[in-house]
């Protein structure tokens, strides 16, 4: 048995042996449904005030209700942004969420206005405004960033006040547009159905709190404190009690829905890659003599994105290729194993916690282990 013989046998055996090992760990163990909880204001920031109630308080209570009960569902973890009555930056409410590598984010808030017959609960996803009313709810919740120190600096410039600076939020979220708004359908149907509220029906607006969020996010106004008898049921347990466990039973529907949707992905895209050959753009190119390139694979999702920095946490060098029902997303290119590594680890250092390296020869994707046997 030659050198190269021995080394290929080698790594093959080690291979089997881990993707054995992973698999029979992935039968007694699974990652763990992420679940960020932000109550809304807090510290120094009390929300609105309407009839005499406290915002933040009733966010708070709510919050931690809707955590309660989701913790006790199996393969659900929840995480908090606050768990008591302290201020929490906008920005650090999404480092948070992103840290803790989330699935959904969902931002607990009471709505107010110059009506005291506004009523009824809604759910929001980053967007532009639809009308004055939108504009006037996002407004609301972004002026906390008036009691941020260096704010200018900190949200480049972002004014609460000018609906301009809300086309620039836009973008970031766009990738998880789609699984937002289901989220925020599924809490909205949940209102209706289990507590019979008005239906205000999903909207956009443009809130910071889910600007830098990377993963499905919904802001929720429980209702209004300004409307006598809505902000007296929103401050007694019992009302705070029921709309925590129709938030809870909706993110937990939501859950399903997504692990049915990603079965019947995954199920489609097996049968397309065998009937559809993969469609490339900035395809893999030959840079050396063996023909070998890596790259570093960010991103698998159902919508083309455009290979802009401003879509990509500031990568550049990106390219795509639709595989199926999914477009496969590209960062990096070169013909050293170490160099991808690299690559990957600044990949990771960006949010792509996930990241991970693809080999191609002469433009035809290959294992990794064979493209380093190749070298």
């Amino acid at each position: 048995m030659n050198k190269n013989t021995f080394f290929k046998y080698t790594l093959c055996h080690c291979l089997l042996l881990c993707f054995m090992s992973l698999s029979c760990f992935g039968q007694t163990s699974t990652k763990d449904f992420v679940v960020v909880l932000d109550a809304g204001h807090g510290g120094k920031d009390t929300g609105n005030r309407g009839n005499g109630y406290m915002e933040k308080k009733i966010a708070l209570t709510i919050a931690l209700e809707i955590g309660k009960q989701l913790s006790s569902q199996n393969g659900i973890k929840v995480i908090y942004t606050r768990k008591d009555d302290r201020f929490v930056e906008l920005k650090n409410r999404a480092k948070i969420a992103n840290q803790a590598d989330a699935d959904l984010f969902i931002s607990i808030h009471c709505d107010a206005f110059t009506s005291p017959q506004a009523y009824g609960a809604g759910t929001f996803v980053l967007g532009l405004h639809r009308n004055k009313d939108n504009f006037r709810i996002a407004q609301n919740e972004n002026s906390v960033i008036f009691l941020e120190e260096d704010h200018e600096t900190t949200y480049e410039g972002f004014d609460p006040n000018n609906p301009e600076s809300v086309i620039s939020l836009v973008l970031m979220q766009e990738t998880y547009n789609s699984q937002s708004i289901e989220a925020a359908n599924t809490i909205q149907r949940s209102f209706v159905t289990n507590l019979k509220r008005k239906d205000r029906t999903v909207k956009q607006a443009g809130f910071l709190v889910l600007r830098e969020t990377y993963m499905p996010s919904v802001l929720v106004e429980v209702g209004f404190l300004t409307n006598k008898n809505e902000g007296a049921y929103l401050n007694s347990t019992s009302g705070q009690r029921e709309m925590a466990t129709t938030i809870s039973k909706a993110i937990i529907n939501y859950k399903k829905q997504l692990e049915a949707s990603v079965v019947k992905e995954d199920q489609a895209v097996i049968v397309a890659e065998k009937e559809t050959p993969a469609v490339k753009e900035n395809p893999a190119k030959t840079i050396d003599t063996n023909g070998i390139v890596f790259k570093v694979q960010i991103a698998a999702i159902s919508k083309s994105i455009d290979l802009s920095r401003k879509n990509f946490k500031g990568l550049t060098n990106l390219s795509k290729e639709k595989s199926g029902n999914l477009f496969r997303y590209f960062y990096g290119e070169t013909d050293s194993y170490d160099e991808a590594e690299k690559l990957k680890k600044k990949a990771i250092k960006k949010g792509y916690e996930h990241a991970f390296l693809v080999a191609y020869k002469d433009g035809v994707k290959i294992k990794i282990s064979e493209a380093i046997s190749t070298k």
